[in-house]
């Protein structure tokens, strides 16, 4: 591979946000009056999105001193890792479990709450959503418990005022196709809060998300991501960068925090995963994930997840 052909990766980082796509589980639109309070249990695997409309709230992951922190009208908090948390008009009200407070059912994903405590009004969009991919375990454990972006801090004409009046007027009016539309706003709401926070927060600038942004280490990532299937050795992938094999597999193991050939094989059985939710035969997962056989796919698939495929696959099917 020459050096203008390794141009044409441009951004890596860009390249993972774009794979992110997001499967709706539930949204609730909330007309709420003083005092009111909710607990969302967790919800691993989900990602809960939380925008104000009108009003504010007090959100808090009950994780320590400091944790807690206001949204004011305008803002936009995500809630990366499914994690149980609470949502209240002070920190006195009361926080009953979100799902044992009445509610009025729209569509089987869709939901209205109302509390009428008779003091200030606070209006809100909420959404628990999931990624199918395999980038999501690596960019979901590099984030935050908690991504918060103020309406205030934003420039003039900022991106997130019209995305959050455009979400309300679909959660508000329910239209034909809304849920649709609410699904992919939910994708762009949760890439830019990602991309806000990768630009402004140094931890940003370690660990896997500090790989894909390092011009050498950012190229393998992205052949490994593109080409999983492909032969992969410590060496070829050192031969593209224009690296020595063993300052490639340190470096490698320096910024993404494990060898090559282990993020190798993590990011294939990650892909595996997802194919075998799909349906995919197991011969067909095998190949796509690099294997010459399905013996071997499962082997490296029990080392790396604890069960054999099949077992996964009757899972989830179950489930």
């Amino acid at each position: 591979m020459t050096p203008d052909e390794l141009d044409h990766f441009g951004d890596p980082l860009g390249e993972a946000l774009h794979q992110l796509r997001m499967c709706g589980v539930f949204y609730c639109q909330s007309a709420l009056n003083a005092p009111w309070g909710a607990r969302l249990p967790a919800m691993p695997g989900c990602l809960l999105l939380h925008l104000v409309t009108r009003g504010r709230c007090w959100l808090s992951t009950g994780s320590g001193v400091g944790d807690g922190r206001w949204l004011q009208a305008g803002d936009f908090a995500l809630v990366p890792h499914g994690l149980g948390h609470s949502l209240q008009s002070d920190l006195r009200a009361p926080t009953p479990n979100l799902f044992d407070l009445p509610r009025e059912w729209v569509s089987e994903r869709f939901e209205i709450l109302r509390s009428d405590g008779g003091g200030e009004a606070t209006q809100m969009v909420c959404a628990a959503v999931r990624i199918d991919h395999p980038v999501a375990p690596q960019l979901l454990s590099a984030l935050p418990a908690v991504i918060r972006i103020e309406a205030a801090e934003l420039p003039p004409g900022n991106w997130l005022q019209p995305l959050l009046q455009l979400l309300a007027d679909e959660a508000r009016h329910l239209r034909t196709g809304g849920e649709a539309v609410i699904t992919r706003l939910a994708d762009i709401l949760v890439i830019q809060a990602i991309r806000h926070w990768v630009q402004h927060d140094p931890t940003a600038k370690t660990g896997w998300l500090g790989a894909l942004k390092d011009k050498r280490i950012g190229r393998a990532l992205a052949l490994i991501h593109r080409d999983p299937a492909q032969g992969w050795t410590v060496a070829s992938l050192a031969q593209v960068t224009h690296m020595s094999r063993s300052a490639f597999s340190q470096r490698f193991t320096m910024l993404v925090g494990v060898p090559v050939l282990e993020y190798l094989t993590g990011w294939r059985m990650n892909l595996a995963q997802v194919l075998l939710s799909q349906g995919l035969s197991m011969a067909e997962v095998a190949g796509r994930a690099g294997y010459q056989s399905e013996a071997s796919f499962s082997r490296a698939f029990k080392r790396v997840h604890g069960s054999a495929p099949g077992r996964l696959r009757r899972a989830q099917s179950g489930h």
